[in-house]
């Protein structure tokens, strides 16, 4: 067996070199003042159990006002979602009130009042992502885009493509608001 001096309870002295066995008692006394006691040990737990009922509180807490917050920003979002458009929409209003109380029968000028208020409403159509679906006459129906009210014969034209636009069609951000309303060419 190889000796080991860093062995615990064992110390070496200078003088010697050998090993010197500690005192027995007095290593008993340290191990019993360092062993928590029992009340200790349930006062610890106690308080722990506290700590962590505590934090399950305040993560709760937490959990729960993220929760209101995330409801309260999708209310607001849905209640001020229309609020660009509608402010778009307030020039087109006053222009067309502005029309309404021209007495001046001047046909000239309406027709280019008309255009004025055309114009700012395609700008509103522009700034809120509202696009025209385009109907050209000749293209192909798709059915994502274009409704087909009524089949046409058009010897002209091939079966199944636009011959003529009753309503236009919009897009929001890509996706259909009202399909463009056609005529397309019945098959021969």
């Amino acid at each position: 067996m190889k000796y080991n001096p860093f062995k615990r309870g064992k110390k070496m002295t200078k003088q010697t070199q050998t090993p010197e066995t500690e005192n027995p008692t007095v290593e008993t006394a340290e191990s019993q003042a360092e062993q928590p006691t029992l009340e200790s040990l349930q006062a610890r737990i106690a308080e722990l159990e506290g700590q962590l009922k505590d934090e399950q509180l305040r993560s709760l807490a937490n959990e729960q006002n993220l929760r209101r917050r995330f409801q309260e920003e999708i209310q607001a979002a849905h209640k001020f979602a229309a609020q660009k458009f509608a402010a778009e929409m307030l020039t087109v209003k006053d222009y067309l009130e502005m029309a309404l109380q021209d007495q001046s029968g001047n046909f000239e000028a309406l027709k280019m009042g008309v255009s004025m208020t055309l114009n700012e409403l395609n700008k509103a159509f522009d700034n809120t992502q509202i696009k025209e679906i385009p109907a050209e006459q000749g293209s192909k129906l798709d059915p994502h885009h274009h409704q087909a009210m009524q089949e046409v014969e058009a010897s002209e034209q091939e079966a199944g493509t636009i011959v003529g636009t009753l309503k236009k069609g919009y897009t929001l951000n890509e996706r259909v608001l009202r399909p463009a309303m056609v005529t397309v060419a019945k098959a021969a």
